[in-house]
């Protein structure tokens, strides 16, 4: 886990709203899911792969909206319009004039509605398996209303419970190739994230959204990305945001996983997809100024001790990618073997969490 510390700051009710930033690099905001813990977030092997890709290159500011995590439980104000108004006590209290923001599944509508009520403050969107109409307003989508009233009533009744039928459903629906671990996980992240009776709110709260008006209004660059397979969010919803966003770019990717797996292929095509279209980091200066964003990240990897096997599974790339990576990094940094990488690497602070 990164040197992160966590911050309050009071929105508009008076409900206290947590957050924390980790990383360096342009800002960008990652908007939450309705299922966040700050803190539990960086052990979740399904939200950690996302986290370490965005800290490596931006200052990464993330939050737990109210009902969830660190931040007030309360969730009588559950609403669109609260989580727009939450989101813009954090930035504010964080001192973010402008910035990218991020937004994954609940977090996309919320982002939507700020980027296009506050354009002068958003640089860039990037919306990810996510939607503008919820699951009660998706009127062409067979099913869509059933299908929510299926899950809350199954949140209510086995919300957080490891043998109930639910979490099996609940976990399959995000990761369906995911492991046990993948699964654990997940049953972990709903005991820390909240009560079955707030995520219950939330989740209501949630399928009842559409934010089609404003997103025809977004007037940043906008990147949307869907899981071509997604049982959690159709695909027709990303290509529906790509058609009423003007001028925005859409990524399909080949993946039946909501929450894509870091060792499948379309992890680091993802990857790529974000470093390319977000803000990039300022030039370093010194021997480690030539590198490239993925070389960074693969010598913080090597300056913690990671053979090429892991570097390669961590990444989601092949062993014979890594190599061409090493030698490439060798070369830049004019050194001829791994020992003497590892200790530029560690005296410029790579693999101490500096």
């Amino acid at each position: 886990m990164p040197n992160q510390q966590v911050r309050f700051c009071k929105s508009f009710d008076g409900a206290e709203i947590a957050w924390a930033v980790s990383g360096e690099g342009p800002p960008v905001v990652l908007l939450p899911s309705w299922l966040t813990h700050l803190e539990y977030q960086w052990r979740s092997v399904a939200w950690r792969p996302w986290l370490e890709a965005l800290s490596s290159r931006h200052r990464l500011l993330r939050y737990d909206p109210r009902g969830c995590g660190l931040s007030d439980r309360n969730v009588e104000k559950a609403s669109l319009e609260s989580w727009v108004r939450d989101f813009g006590a954090v930035v504010d209290a964080a001192g973010l004039d402008r910035f990218s923001l991020i937004g994954i599944c609940q977090g996309g509508p919320i982002a939507i509605e700020f980027a296009a009520r506050h354009p002068e403050r958003v640089e860039k969107l990037v919306l990810y398996g996510t939607y503008a109409r919820g699951r009660n307003r998706r009127s062409t989508v067979p099913l869509e209303p059933e299908k929510a009233k299926v899950m809350l009533d199954m949140i209510r009744v086995g919300w957080a419970q490891p043998d109930h039928a639910f979490m099996s459903v609940f976990a399959t629906q995000f990761q369906p190739e995911g492991t046990a671990e993948h699964l654990r996980s997940w049953y972990e992240l709903q005991c820390a994230a909240a009560t079955a009776a707030d995520a219950a709110v939330l989740t209501q709260a949630m399928f009842e959204v559409d934010v089609q008006p404003s997103a025809s209004r977004v007037a940043c660059p906008t990147l949307v990305a869907h899981a071509e397979r997604d049982a959690a969010v159709p695909v027709e919803e990303g290509r529906l945001l790509a058609q009423v966003i003007p001028g925005a770019r859409f990524l399909l990717l080949d993946s039946a996983n909501h929450f894509m797996l870091a060792g499948e292929p379309a992890w680091p095509r993802l990857v790529e997809a974000l470093h390319e279209f977000l803000p990039a980091p300022a030039p370093q200066a010194g021997p480690f100024g030539d590198l490239t964003g993925r070389e960074r990240e693969l010598l913080e990897l090597l300056a913690r001790g990671l053979d090429n096997h892991q570097i390669g599974a961590h990444l989601g790339i092949s062993e014979k990618t890594v190599r061409n990576h090493v030698s490439n990094v060798f070369a830049k940094l004019e050194v001829a073997s791994r020992a003497q990488a590892i200790v530029m690497a560690r005296d410029a602070g790579f693999g101490t969490g500096r």
